[in-house]
C-alpha cells in the first residue's frame, strides 16, 4: 500500500430485548437482551489486541451498550455520532409482520408505494451520506490505526453498498450484516482499499434462532 493503513470497523449492535416484537427504530429505551450483551462481549473479544484508538456509537441505547465492552477493553470513552443512528421509518412502534402486523392493513399500503427511495422511511441516499460522513470522521480520528463505530443493520448495509458503488435499494433478506457483525472499511491513506466482514457472535446467533423457534412452537 502507498499510504498508512486505517481501518474503520462498523459493528452492528447485539440482540435487543423486544418481547412485543415491534419495529423499535429510534424509540428510546430499547436496550440489549442478556444474549445481546453476550454478543457485545464476543465482538469486543474479537477486536481485542488490535490497534483501536477511537470508539464511537449511535446515540441509541442498544448501540451505546454494545460499544461499552469495546471501549472498556481499551480504557476509552465512547464518542456519540448522530450520523450512526437507525434509519427513520414510518412503521416505527408497530408490528410489521405480513401475516400478523401492520402490513396486512390496507391503510398502510400507500407507504409501500416506492421501494426505491423508500417511501416508508428515510431515503437510502441520506442514510449513506450521514454514515459515510461518520466513517470519514472516524478515519481521520484514527488515522494510521483503527476505529470502531457501532450502528444498525440498514445504515451499515447502506454505507457498504454506497462504498462499493452498488445501487442502494435492495432485498432486505440479502443483507450481510448479522447481529454483532463487523464490517471493516480498510483504507490506504484516504482511499478505500477493501471491505471485510466477520461474525464474532455467530455461535450466539444460533442460540437466538433456536430460542425464537422454541417460542413459536
Amino acid at each position: 500500500m502507498s499510504g498508512s493503513t486505517t481501518i474503520v470497523h462498523l459493528l452492528r449492535h447485539g440482540e435487543v430485548h423486544n418481547p412485543e416484537g415491534i419495529l423499535y427504530g429510534r424509540i428510546p429505551g430499547f436496550g440489549l437482551s442478556a444474549l445481546g450483551r453476550e454478543m457485545a462481549v464476543a465482538a469486543a473479544e474479537r477486536l481485542a489486541g488490535r490497534d483501536v484508538v477511537h470508539v464511537g456509537a449511535s446515540p441509541l441505547q442498544r448501540a451505546q451498550e454494545t460499544a461499552e465492552p469495546v471501549a472498556s477493553s481499551y480504557r476509552m470513552d465512547v464518542t456519540t455520532y448522530d450520523g450512526l443512528i437507525e434509519a427513520g421509518n414510518s412503521f416505527e412502534g408497530l408490528r410489521v409482520g405480513v401475516g400478523d402486523g401492520a402490513l396486512r392493513q390496507p391503510r398502510y399500503w400507500w407507504r409501500l408505494r416506492d421501494p426505491f427511495r423508500p417511501s416508508w422511511g428515510e431515503a437510502y441516499l441520506d442514510i449513506a451520506r450521514r454514515m459515510m460522513d461518520a466513517v470519514e470522521q472516524a478515519r481521520t480520528a484514527a488515522e494510521g490505526s483503527e476505529a470502531v463505530l457501532v450502528s444498525h443493520q440498514l445504515p451499515i448495509w447502506t454505507a457498504r453498498r454506497f462504498a462499493e458503488r452498488k445501487r442502494l435499494w435492495h432485498d432486505p433478506r440479502n443483507r450481510e450484516c448479522s447481529l454483532a457483525s463487523i464490517t471493516s472499511f480498510v483504507y490506504d491513506g484516504a482511499k478505500l482499499a477493501r471491505i471485510e466482514y466477520s461474525e464474532p457472535a455467530a455461535h450466539l446467533l444460533l442460540k437466538s434462532e433456536s430460542a425464537r423457534k422454541a417460542k413459536g412452537a
